[in-house]
């Protein structure tokens, strides 16, 4: 029968426990969540700063839809104003839009090594952990793709010294969405310098919440390339890749998704930057200490009742528990109990590490956090 394996697949796929499926949400902040009518207190929201449920005024004439690719009518005043304002912020020359971080990072790889006579003299240097739509990027490059070990800045200064390509791209992320724990830039910066080497870095997790501006972990350390996404921290969505003018110029004339794709909405943009106003400002130094104050709560609270937490400083905390199964039941379990938290498991994360990822926000007190922990050890 034809296309017979999809049933199987699936059936394969709840056996191991493994089947994902979509949750109908009718209200989410970076607090609380309403599924199905029923209300809980959200622990797997990336609304790190809790912007989410922040109204922001706006000029009503403004359109919703840009009609086109960038590259035909696609590219209007609030894309360009929001794009040079962040080439301000961050130091960069030039900066591009895109509908999705995924997109982006994926779409920059492809182009980048699209040329094989080029792609044979060239290597992708990647950590393992690295975001889905890096991986599949390198992937589908035509570049050789070599993989170093999370974070161990001796395993990839050994690829590096046994690579003989003229064209090397080290790519990592700033936070690591599934860890929490943060790559060591200054080094692979440093490495990058040592090797004739560019360095690319998607911030997705640390635009916002990380620096002293809150424009993330490279802030103060630049990479050739720097992507960043709205839709985490800033509440909104679309991405930015932020580089030299040549690079962004090549971009143009190669990155199909860039080229083939309607342009981010003007509204959406527009509302973008204002966010980032607010997250440079007061407001956002306001909410990164408070958000700062509830890592450091939850990771004592968690000490305390003897629950074992990944190493990370960030707002993302996993507990691996290893088996799938078990970390799905302990998961539906927590929903019992009002909470809502997502169980991560493999192909997202490795197997054997299955997890519950817990992602603070500002929006929680720290009586959220008590009740969280309580029902953790109850349930663990």
């Amino acid at each position: 029968m034809p296309f017979s394996y999809i049933k199987t697949h699936l059936q394969q796929r709840a056996d191991d426990a493994l089947l994902r499926q979509r949750q109908l949400i009718s209200h989410s902040t970076g607090r609380e969540i309403t599924v199905n009518t029923q209300q809980y207190l959200n622990f797997a929201s990336n609304d790190y700063l809790g912007f989410a449920a922040d109204v922001i005024q706006h000029d009503t004439g403004i359109a919703l839809g840009s009609n086109s690719s960038p590259l035909v009518t696609g590219y209007g005043i609030e894309q360009h104003q929001l794009e040079t304002y962040l080439c301000e912020l961050m130091g960069f020359e030039a900066a591009m839009l895109f509908n999705s971080g995924f997109s982006a990072n994926n779409s920059v790889l492809k182009a980048l090594f699209h040329d094989k006579k080029t792609a044979q003299e060239s290597a992708t240097f990647h950590d393992k952990l690295n975001h889905a739509s890096l991986i599949d990027g390198g992937l589908h490059s035509q570049a050789a793709m070599i993989r170093f070990n999370h974070n161990d800045m001796q395993h990839l200064q050994s690829r590096l010294e046994k690579s003989s390509a003229k064209h090397k791209l080290i790519i990592s992320e700033g936070v690591f969405s599934m860890d929490g724990d943060q790559a060591p830039l200054a080094k692979l910066k440093e490495l990058a310098k040592q090797h004739n080497a560019w360095l690319m870095i998607d911030d997705a997790h640390g635009f916002g919440v990380f620096g002293n501006q809150g424009l993330g972990t490279c802030e103060t350390i630049k990479p050739d390339l720097l992507v960043i996404t709205f839709g985490k921290a800033l509440a909104s969505s679309g991405a930015c890749v932020l580089a030299s003018k040549e690079l962004v110029d090549y971009m143009q004339q190669f990155n199909r998704d860039y080229i083939y794709s309607t342009g981010l909405s003007p509204l959406i943009t527009n509302l973008t930057r204002q966010r980032i106003k607010q997250i440079v400002g007061d407001v956002g130094a306001l909410r990164r200490n408070r958000l700062a104050d509830n890592i450091d709560h939850f990771k004592k609270q968690a000490l305390a009742h003897k629950i074992a937490v990944m190493p990370s400083m960030s707002a993302i905390q996993p507990i691996v528990l290893g088996c799938a199964e078990q970390t799905l039941e302990a998961a539906n379990k927590l929903k019992e109990k009002g909470i809502w938290l997502t169980a991560i498991r493999p192909p997202t994360v490795p197997f054997n590490t299955a997890r519950l990822r817990i992602t603070l926000s500002a929006a929680h007190t720290h009586d959220d956090i008590n009740r969280l922990v309580s029902e953790l050890k109850a349930i663990l």
